[in-house]
């Protein structure tokens, strides 16, 4: 176990300035706050912490993140409290301590629930201060190497956390010396037969390519030399987790995998790194598609190095980084290479709010971390929040640019609908189209390398539900889910504040927002939004609403308008009131007698939640809405023969409201009984067509010898339309039969 005064000088040998006070303090309090607590392992509890912090000082971070690490489970594990380590090491540290001790543990193998729970709490953590992910990292990072030590079923649940959590967040962060170190170990544990096999036959064959690695090595030196290039050149075999993963990617044995080795040149400026990769083309042969440049297209953790691969001595395969000797720090430490911690924008409080401070235009990791953050955040349930975190956490780049030359970084595989978002979230939010290098292309189209992508946008435009399918990132398919989600509750106010207001007009009973605000209290809301969307909804009887709202109608009015009907849209109706009654149902006025109470219905994109049921039914017919708890309304024609599965106290009265200046088209089905003929099918699509019509779907129901029976599901403007086209289908030599469905 390290000496007191061994951490002191490892972290004085690179911070001279260093609270030496300050460490020595931390170390003697947690060591006697642990006093003889053991680790499973046997071994004194306090070595734990102590090599934590060990680790950061690998790392080179500050003292007051060397002493939370040392601080990191006295309040968890101790009698320690938050106070005494306020008093104590000051509320910074104690703020770091505190939140480590919030997120201690992540159970994956328990609830889901329990385990996004506790993940929030380590984001939130994250975003005040990026030392908490540190520590944390450190923290993962030493219970790993000591996981032979814990039982079979913790092992597995540490190693799944490791792969699934804190591995990509150390990648993401750039810490890559770090992240495959815990990628390493959870693969170990994971895939044991994997683990052991790939391990020996890994030194198998180190042991008969013995020199190698170093003559390569050496010949890329003398190159470079000859040149008169200063550089620093190193080979290495890559680590098993790496190489397993790219087998199962690519489905190939390790004999088949020719990069086993990676080399790389480490040079002054940047000048230097293009004049080796220079002179490494000239000398060997390149690999086709395996040169990529991330010095002028850093990735989003702001990783640097020029990569090819060339045929080089022996002719083996050679994977060649060169970079800068600045390039390399960042791709060994990442963020904890730059000191951010020091700089307040990386702490909230200055400006940003810790639990949803969205980063939105810093283009550092951690910036990107906390729009990731609050993105994640925003998930409503904890299946959703876990998969936008997977999501976000696991992907290969590609790099495309904004019209002004902005370079986004984004997975591979993502369309211009997630670039929008990374943009920024009212983009993506508002757009409509998308041009890819000057070309209208589908919203779904797969993003390429250098593809300069323009969003048309449009502010009145309501995204289809059907969108998230087409994105790929976690930030836009929570955006859109929780766009998803804000339409559905507006559509649901609309239609409670509709069926309210409609239903105190029958009752001469003028509406107000004012009105509806005052009673939401009193039947147990908080908004007048909350009780209109309850009333869209079918949450709350509509009666007891507007006994809330108009207590004072006459007793006349009232018996009448709560009394119950078994008819509806019939001669019987009674005076022309609407009903209502005891499941929470309304009625209106026939069909035969005004109709100023009715709920407008428009086309399917309307704002109210409008469903128009199988068969469908187009502005002429006469229709019947349902009120489905929880769905809004479902729209029927009157002949639809499922109208009669639902009992008429839960019809309401609906009427069309089109609007003739901007055509929609709606559903309808036709059966068509034609001559089995070659070209018919042709015949009856063309006069669907040259008269206006849209066909959705066609179904071949019953087909015989000489006559097929279809089912084709049409859209059209109205039911005049609608006529044209059956009249126009029945006058075909080829069609014997027309007639429509409703169901």
């Amino acid at each position: 176990m390290m000496r007191q005064y061994e951490l002191v000088e490892r972290v004085l040998k690179y911070d001279p300035k260093a609270d030496e006070a300050l460490l020595n303090r931390a170390y003697v309090y947690a060591m006697k706050a642990h006093g003889n607590q053991k680790r499973a392992s046997g071994a004194p509890y306090f070595s734990h912490p102590l090599e934590v912090a060990a680790i950061l000082t690998d790392l080179k971070l500050d003292d007051a993140t060397i002493a939370t690490a040392l601080l990191h489970d006295v309040i968890e594990d101790t009698d320690a409290t938050r106070t005494e380590v306020d008093q104590m090491f000051g509320p910074e540290i104690g703020s770091l301590v505190d939140g480590l001790t919030k997120i201690k543990r992540l159970d994956l193998v328990s609830k889901k629930a329990e385990q996004a729970e506790n993940f929030r709490k380590l984001l939130i953590a994250i975003s005040t201060d990026i030392r908490v992910l540190l520590v944390k990292l450190a923290d993962r990072l030493h219970n790993m190497r000591t996981l032979e030590h814990m039982k079979p079923e913790s092992r597995q649940r540490a190693s799944e956390e490791t792969l699934d959590i804190y591995a990509p967040l150390a990648g993401m962060m750039g810490m890559q010396a770090l992240r495959e170190e815990l990628e390493d170990h959870a693969f170990r544990w994971l895939h044991p037969g994997a683990y052991e096999a790939l391990t020996e036959k890994l030194a198998d064959m180190r042991q008969r390519n013995q020199g190698l690695v170093e003559e390569i090595r050496q010949a890329i030196a003398r190159k470079c030399a000859g040149a008169g290039i200063k550089a620093e050149t190193a080979g290495r075999e890559k680590r098993p987790y790496a190489i397993w993963s790219k087998m199962e990617h690519k489905q190939i044995s390790l004999e088949q995998l020719s990069d086993i080795y990676g080399f790389r040149v480490i040079v002054d400026t940047i000048e230097d790194c293009y004049r080796v990769l220079g002179i490494v083309h000239t000398t060997w042969g390149t690999v086709p598609g395996r040169f990529k440049d991330y010095i002028s297209a850093p990735k989003r953790n702001n990783y640097q190095s020029v990569h090819t691969t060339v045929y080089g001595p022996r002719h083996q395969r050679v994977e060649l980084q060169i970079r800068t000797y600045e390039m390399h720090r960042t791709a060994e430490y990442g963020i904890a290479a730059h000191a951010l911690y020091k700089d307040q924008q990386y702490r909230a409080g200055n400006g940003h709010d810790a639990e949803a401070g969205d980063g939105e235009g810093d283009d550092s990791p951690y910036g990107r971390l906390r729009v990731m953050i609050s993105t994640l955040l925003e998930a409503e349930n904890p299946e959703e929040f876990l998969e936008h975190t997977k999501l976000e956490l696991f992907h290969d780049q590609v790099f495309c640019f904004t019209p002004k030359g902005r370079l986004i970084a984004l997975p591979r595989g993502a369309t211009p609908l997630d670039f929008a978002y990374a943009v920024h979230t009212d983009i993506g939010n508002e757009a409509v189209a998308a041009y890819i290098n000057g070309r209208h292309v589908p919203i779904d189209t797969h993003l390429r390398n250098g593809d300069e992508v323009v969003i048309e946008t449009s502010k009145g435009h309501v995204r289809p539900a059907a969108w998230e399918a087409f994105a790929v990132t976690g930030r836009a398919r929570a955006a859109i889910r929780r766009a998803a989600r804000e339409a559905v509750r507006k559509r649901f106010t609309e239609l409670g504040r509709q069926l309210i207001s409609s239903t105190l007009a029958g009752a001469e009973v003028d509406y107000s927002e004012e009105k509806v605000k005052a009673a939401a209290p009193k039947v147990g809301f908080k908004t007048a939004d909350e009780l209109l969307a309850a009333v869209g909804r079918n949450d709350i009887a509509l009666a007891d609403v507007l006994a809330a709202i108009a207590p004072p109608v006459t007793a006349a009015q009232s018996d009448e308008i709560y009394k119950p009907t078994r008819r509806f849209g019939r001669a019987q109706a009674q005076d022309g009131w609407f009903h209502i009654d005891k499941v929470n149902s309304l009625k209106f006025r026939s069909a035969e007698t005004d109709n100023t109470t009715a709920i407008s219905i428009g086309g399917p994109s309307q704002d109210l939640p409008v469903r128009f049921e199988p068969g469908g039914a187009v502005p002429g017919d006469r229709i019947v809405g349902v009120m489905a708890p929880g769905e809004g309304i479902r729209v029927f024609q009157i002949h639809s023969p499922r109208l009669k599965e639902y009992e008429e106290e839960y019809w309401i009265d609906v009427t069309w409201d089109v609007d003739p200046d901007r055509p929609q088209r709606f559903p309808a089905r036709i059966s068509v009984t034609a001559v089995n003929a070659p070209g018919s099918l042709a015949e009856i699509a063309k006069e669907i067509g040259e008269t206006g019509g849209n066909i959705d779907n066609i179904k071949m129901a019953r087909r015989a010898a000489d006559f097929t029976v279809m089912h084709i599901e049409l859209e059209v403007f109205d039911l005049v339309h609608l006529n044209h086209i059956v009249a126009g289908l029945r006058a075909k030599s080829s069609v014997a039969k027309v007639e429509r469905l409703f169901e």
